[in-house]
């Protein structure tokens, strides 16, 4: 399949035209090897730039033409030597209004930002956080740069961490990185690259260096806000080893820090699988509530960081990707934040 400039219409190289003063025009000639004569195929196969879903829609509206005529048939057959001409929209403005929030930056360029999430930012606008949030954050910043995602210029959102969880998280600034990146955290790193990995301050210490919680994870049955392991749930896996143990002030070992690993992304998941073999995060007043007399066992400077912790002691340390447009493999780890870093020492002197 040629495009109009007569370059290869696959993928990056794609070369759009303007269609008009606010969107895109490209043309592509059916060239009949492609495999299925259906027009949302032939172009899902062609133009990897452009979601599924996206593609789809555009047809749908009118906006896909075959041979000078507006097709809205995803299934109609394309003929070789067919020409197909789609107009692609300027992307509209996103719903959630861009908002002046710093963030810490680790990388970013023209598919992709990664950010350092701090403590208390919630990631998705939502009831009672309609503003002050990443995606406002993300819109403010990225600004042009985001192409859309299915048609909005707003960012790509593929993964989330709790509200006080801090860490690392990616974030897709056009259709083509969202959908990569949708499949790797999909495949959780079972085929591919993709890592995401967790420092995880607990109670208690583990009896072994080292497992695997394999427990499914549902909506708890009575609190309708948290999650829980029950039969039937949704399939939830992860790892852990341990990395560091603590003792309380009277020399019995009172703690441990673990780093996990994801194999799925369920809710709370970390929280959940942790408190449900007895080793609940530090901090966590919805998932370890029953440990807070543990805390006598400190020393009162680890009981003094722990109360100002305020929050489950969890950080996102480790992502580890295949980049959507190049295919390097990219690696990021950030250091422990100021209070967690302050905990562990804490813990470390048993004070």
């Amino acid at each position: 399949m040629q495009n109009s400039s007569g370059q290869n219409a696959s993928g990056i190289g794609s070369a759009l035209e303007p269609a008009s003063s606010n969107g895109q025009r490209l043309e592509v000639t059916v060239a009949g090897d492609e495999g299925s004569p259906r027009l949302d195929r032939v172009l899902a196969a062609r133009l990897p730039e452009l979601s599924r879903s996206r593609l789809k829609a555009l047809i749908l509206a009118g906006h896909i033409t075959v041979r000078n005529a507006p097709i809205r048939d995803p299934a109609y057959h394309v003929a070789g030597g067919d020409t197909i001409t789609i107009d692609v929209p300027e992307a509209v403005p996103a719903e959630p209004a861009g908002e002046d929030i710093a963030l810490a930056i680790v990388y970013e360029d023209d598919d992709i930002i990664v950010i350092d999430k701090p403590r208390g930012l919630v990631v998705h606008p939502a009831a009672g956080h309609e503003t002050g949030t990443l995606v406002n954050a993300l819109i403010a910043h990225c600004g042009a740069s985001l192409s859309g995602i299915g048609g909005v210029r707003r960012p790509g959102i593929v993964h989330r961490l709790d509200k006080d969880t801090t860490g690392l998280m990616v974030a897709a600034k056009n259709d083509r990185a969202h959908q990569s990146l949708t499949a790797q955290f999909a495949d959780h790193g079972r085929t591919g690259e993709m890592r995401r990995g967790y420092m995880a301050f607990v109670w208690g210490v583990p009896s072994r260096q080292r497992g695997t919680v394999d427990a499914p994870i549902d909506r708890h049955p009575h609190a309708r806000e948290k999650m829980a392991v029950r039969q039937g749930g949704r399939e939830a896996v992860t790892h852990w080893e341990v990395q560091e143990t603590f003792n309380g002030r009277d020399g019995r070992p009172v703690a441990a820090l673990l780093a996990c690993q994801l194999e799925t992304g369920r809710t709370h998941q970390i929280r959940v699988h942790l408190a449900h073999i007895g080793h609940p995060l530090m901090g966590d007043g919805v998932y370890g509530p029953h440990f807070k007399t543990k805390a006598s066992h400190l020393g009162p400077r680890s009981q003094a960081a722990l109360g100002d912790l305020d929050r489950q002691a969890l950080h996102a340390y480790l992502l580890v990707l295949k980049h959507p447009q190049t295919g390097e493999i990219m690696e990021w780890i950030s250091d422990l934040p100021a209070d967690l870093t302050l905990l562990r020492d804490c813990l470390r002197a048993a004070l």
